[in-house]
């Protein structure tokens, strides 16, 4: 086992963790691994949440201030963040183009759709939104005594708890200009920034603001804060490798713990979910899986000729094992920032600049399933949205992709906001919440994927990049190097 690649270890404890999973609700156990097992998980997020502040802090100080020449500074800011809309832009674009095709949303029963059909038209009436396509059910003489038995249901208080703690960060984040998000992203306490998780972007900015004054310092100044800046983040890197040592054990608890919280006792009940999701989640895994392994590889050769297919994915195996079992780009940045700047070649300047940014602002796998989600429970209430309304989708897709925590499940929340977007019922997030954690893994390993394309195509750019073929690039994470 000690000679066993990192990645494999991890593909290992994660398939231990599953089947635990399943025998543990078999033979009702699943809350001992609820209780017992399950917090070891959470233990190893929080260390890698714990790490991942401030290395985005000091990676991009370092970074910037490393490289030298404002100019340069300005010409690599310019291309990263236009090749990282580029790409949210086209994850959507393929999103939509699926999910119109392959309308999951329609392959529901006809009965349950024309249900939730007029439980829509009961909460836009009560919370005073048009009818999208203006067909209104409840005007038909056939559909109103069913529409009296279901207005009780379309007030239950169940979707209503299931939602409050989100509608609550949401309410927190209302715009009140349409400058806001500009607003929100300068920091009026950078030490409050730190404090939350969820104001990266303050970090991110205070990070390139930061660097960009010592470029302007004398050297004599500069230096020996670059210094300090330089051996913290080689602290924090050491801390990667420590933690990293235990993932394996660490991913069996997390998955063991995912699993039994949503099969409880009883693995029909789990049978019974997927089935009523199925065709939603194979639309989302068609999309993410073509980013992958066709629209990321297409873009990484079309710029990079020296990577091939093959030794691109070898060498991101490790980020992208782990992107998958903890759900959060935060948490994998230190290792996708290993793999890009050991087994791609990637030079540390390019990296520490633009993967931590990447790992904020680019959220292709997140912004691709809230297009799909967003078109699926329209479909599945009948309502049939024009091109107008889609393209809103994308655009507050896109906005809302670049605002997500890099955490597990946050693209959830701001499925609320592109809901509201286009009039419909942000309580339909429940509708979603049992497949959610399972595409969410997905979701991460485009992110993650997605950010090393873009980091290579900019190091290539700015020609710092020196690709090797290893023979075993996957050995990251070595406590004796």
């Amino acid at each position: 086992m000690k000679k066993l690649a990192l990645h494999w270890k991890i593909i290992i404890g994660m398939v231990l963790g599953i089947i635990w999973a399943l025998v543990s609700s078999t033979m009702g156990w699943s809350q001992f691994t609820i209780d017992w097992i399950d917090p070891f998980g959470t233990i190893f997020i929080n260390l890698l949440k714990l790490i991942a502040v401030p290395l985005v802090l000091f990676s991009i100080i370092s970074g910037v201030a490393n490289i030298g020449d404002p100019k340069s500074l300005g010409r690599m800011g310019g291309k990263t963040l236009g090749i990282y809309l580029l790409t949210t832009i086209m994850a959507i674009s393929l999103g939509l183009l699926l999910v119109n095709v392959v309308k999951p949303g329609k392959l529901i029963d006809e009965q349950s759709r024309i249900d939730n059909r007029i439980s829509y038209e009961i909460w836009a009436d009560s919370e005073g939104h048009d009818i999208k396509d203006g067909i209104n059910y409840l005007q038909d003489p056939d559909f109103f005594e069913r529409a009296q038995e279901i207005s009780e249901l379309s007030k239950s208080e169940l979707k209503e708890a299931a939602v409050a703690d989100k509608m609550e960060t949401v309410n927190d984040r209302k715009e009140t200009t349409p400058l806001q998000p500009l607003i929100d992203i300068v920091p009026s306490n950078f030490f409050h920034s730190l404090s939350d998780n969820g104001l990266m972007l303050q970090i991110i900015f205070f990070a390139i603001f930061f660097g960009v004054c010592l470029l302007f310092i004398p050297t004599s100044s500069s230096q020996p804060v670059l210094n300090l800046v330089n051996g913290i983040n080689e602290v924090f890197l050491k801390m990667v490798d420590f933690v990293m040592q235990g993932a394996p054990f660490f991913v069996f608890a997390l998955l063991a713990g995912v699993v039994s919280k949503m099969a409880g006792d009883d693995i029909g009940k789990v049978l019974e979910i997927f089935k009523g999701l199925s065709w939603y989640s194979i639309t989302v895994l068609a999309g993410l899986l073509l980013m992958i392994f066709v629209i990321y590889p297409m873009i990484l050769k079309l710029f990079v000729r020296k990577i091939p297919y093959t030794g691109f994915f070898k060498s991101m195996s490790p980020a992208q094992t782990l992107a998958f079992s903890t759900s959060s780009s935060a948490a994998t940045l230190p290792v996708t920032m290993e793999c890009v700047e050991e087994n791609l070649g990637v030079d540390k300047k390019v990296s520490s600049f633009v993967l931590p940014i990447g790992a904020t602002v680019n959220m292709d796998g997140t912004s691709m399933y809230q297009a799909v989600a967003v078109i699926f429970l329209a479909q599945m209430h009948m309502i049939d949205l024009t091109l107008g309304q889609q393209v809103t989708v994308v655009l507050t897709a896109t906005l809302a992709s670049i605002g997500s925590a890099a955490i597990p499940s946050a693209g959830l929340v701001m499925l609320i906001i592109v809901l509201s977007s286009v009039g419909l019922n942000p309580a339909w997030i429940a509708i979603i919440f049992p497949v959610d954690r399972i595409l969410d893994m997905f979701r991460t390993v485009v992110n993650v994927t997605g950010d090393a394309t873009v980091c290579s195509i900019i190091a290539d750019g700015e020609d710092m990049l020196d690709y090797k073929e290893h023979e075993n690039p996957t050995q990251t994470f070595d406590l004796d190097s």
